[in-house]
């Protein structure tokens, strides 16, 4: 078969005779969009985004039935192109019935496929969606225990009854796996010599050390803490995540090669200066482990702790069941505050009252976590405002401003404002402050900060003014958030870090995105069907140890809640091919 010759975006391409100008692009792996030639896509008539421009042409060619000629010079990119391109899909899109993604893969910071991964469950395939979950979680157990699951708010579901339990299936997901003895690691590229350091092994750290291992790069994480994990394994109580878990989970990740050195404190025991000659790259992941102050006045006083200090020294053993709190105040309305409060109970405090200048509903811990301290005996007082701890040297007691909720902000919300003359003694002899985190910059003075004290970083590629050193997480700009915020920033992290030391350019991920907007009358006709409740031990059984308070999905029961799923996916396909 003959052959001809011509010229695609500036390269020479030789293709068989009677190809098309598409198959011809195709074999110089030169992308020209096309739904008509997508295999998953069934054609009805021409897409007209497969444009392209060639020389000497006044009007732009369909690449998918123009055929390739000897000496033809194309161009696939020019501007003319582009706006064409774009005019086309826009009108495709103007008739277009459905998402183009999840609304709860849109609305998770880490962009995980819950509607793959939740459905695959709903067939009883728990190893792959496990592995599903691992292309952006590495820690797919642990985070499904403590997610505040911003994906579950989008659910649609919701519209029906309740929204499918997409963090509790990703705990069974990794759970099936760990308990199969079998686990799931991928498989790295060959070795690039490019060696990164990552400052932090928390769920970011740990997040970018599992990716950018797998592109072939040597990766070393530094640790102040003497386990790896972070705020997963000092922060968040045994209760809630078990840390054989994690250990577990994070074990796979050294076993991908990774190199763990803990007890290892930047500043104190190495340099960045250090980091950044014997590496090709670091990324500080170090966290929010400051506490904001109370601006009270007796905050100095024996007997006060931060929040995050408290659950640090309960979980490496400092403070324990034999540690005399005598009756704890609790400062704060998250659920760092919560886990302060459901640990001081389990440690045998005399009483336990949470202290918040907002309404209980107010309150931004999740709502199991409130209901679960109630039933475990913590005195909610709310609507009161520390101004004072009092005392000698030793915390004896707590003056409260009493609170009501003033006229409504610009916002729509009330703010809470002082009850004039209206106050509370309240007899204590703990105060746990637990109302907010700050990153310690501390060793990091090289690096510049936003006026908040954060590490200031561009969040679409998290370069710092440093060559060569990205920051993400709790460490960044906007400050604490939640963990699958900081795996979401790793992963985009890792591929920016990995351009970086290929000496390419990084184009962060973008994508057109058509929201289909649902309303309760949509899912009218889908049968109701009562959310799958996760077993737990009663509250007069856990309040007393440690032991995990959630008893796990039965793999019945995990499919049994995935399979609402598919209702909402058919009622999607009926509405777009019809019944």
């Amino acid at each position: 078969m003959s052959k001809i010759k011509l010229i695609i975006d500036n390269i020479n391409v030789e293709v068989a005779e009677n190809s098309t100008i598409l198959q011809a692009a195709n074999t110089a792996n030169i992308a020209i969009p096309t739904l008509c030639h997508v295999e998953m896509c069934e054609t009805y008539a021409s897409c007209g985004i497969c444009l392209v421009e060639i020389e000497g042409s006044p009007k732009l060619a369909r690449a998918c039935s123009t055929k390739a000629a000897n000496g033809m010079i194309i161009n696939t990119k020019s501007d003319k192109v582009i706006r064409n391109r774009t005019a086309n899909l826009n009108m495709l899109l103007s008739n277009h019935k459905g998402d183009c993604k999840a609304p709860c893969t849109l609305a998770c910071p880490a962009h995980t496929d819950c509607q793959g991964y939740v459905g695959l469950i709903a067939n009883g395939e728990f190893t792959a969606a496990n592995k599903l979950i691992k292309d952006v979680i590495p820690l797919p157990a642990s985070i499904g225990r403590v997610c505040p699951h911003p994906c579950e708010t989008a659910c649609r579901r919701k519209m029906v009854e309740e929204p499918i339990s997409i963090a509790f299936l990703k705990q069974t997901a990794g759970d099936f796996e760990l308990n199969s003895g079998e686990i799931f690691t991928p498989k790295c590229a060959e070795n690039t010599g490019k060696s990164v350091a990552i400052i932090g092994g928390g769920p970011g750290g740990l997040t970018a050390a599992y990716f950018l291992r797998q592109k072939g790069h040597a990766v070393t994480i530094f640790e102040a803490m003497p386990q790896m994990g972070g705020m997963l394994q000092y922060g968040i109580p045994q209760y809630r995540l078990p840390k054989e878990v994690l250990q577990r989970e994070i074990s796979m990740i050294e076993n991908m090669g990774v190199t763990f050195k803990n007890n290892v404190k930047i500043g104190k025991d190495i340099a960045l200066a250090n980091l950044q000659k014997d590496f090709n790259s670091v990324i500080i992941a170090a966290g929010a482990w400051s506490n904001s102050p109370l601006r009270a006045p007796g905050e100095d006083k024996t007997g006060v702790l931060s929040g995050i200090q408290f659950l640090q020294d309960v979980a490496t053993g400092k403070i324990n069941s034999n540690t005399d709190l005598g009756t704890v105040a609790i400062v704060g309305g998250g659920n760092t505050a919560m886990d302060a409060c459901r640990t001081a109970v389990r440690l045998g405090a005399d009483k336990v009252y949470n202290i918040y200048r907002r309404t209980i509903d107010e309150m931004p811990a999740e709502k199991i976590e409130i209901d679960e301290a109630i039933e475990e005996g913590v005195i909610f007082k709310n609507l009161t405002n520390p101004i004072e701890i009092l005392g000698d040297d030793r915390v004896e007691s707590m003056r409260l401003q009493i609170m009501e909720l003033g006229e409504p902000d610009a916002s729509g919300r009330r703010a809470p404002v002082p009850v004039e003359g209206a106050e509370e003694n309240l007899a204590v002899n703990t105060v746990i402050i637990a109302i907010g985190q700050k990153f310690n910059s501390e060793g990091l003075n090289e690096i510049s900060l936003t006026k908040w004290g954060t590490i200031a970083a561009d969040e679409q590629n998290f370069t710092t003014n440093l060559p060569g050193v990205f920051a993400i997480g709790d460490a960044i700009n906007d400050g604490a958030s939640i963990a699958i915020s900081a795996i979401g920033h790793a992963k985009i992290c890792a591929n920016s870090v990995d351009s970086y030391l290929s000496g390419a350019d990084f184009a962060p991920p973008s994508a057109f995105v058509v929201r289909d907007e649902k309303t309760a009358d949509d899912f009218a006709e889908v049968a109701k069907s009562s959310r799958s409740q996760m077993p737990h031990r009663t509250a007069e059984v856990r309040n007393c140890d440690f032991k995990e308070v959630n008893l796990g999905l039965s793999l019945e029961a995990a499919k049994k809640e995935a399979a609402k799923k598919l209702t909402a996916i058919e009622k999607d396909i009926r509405d777009v091919i019809g019944d």
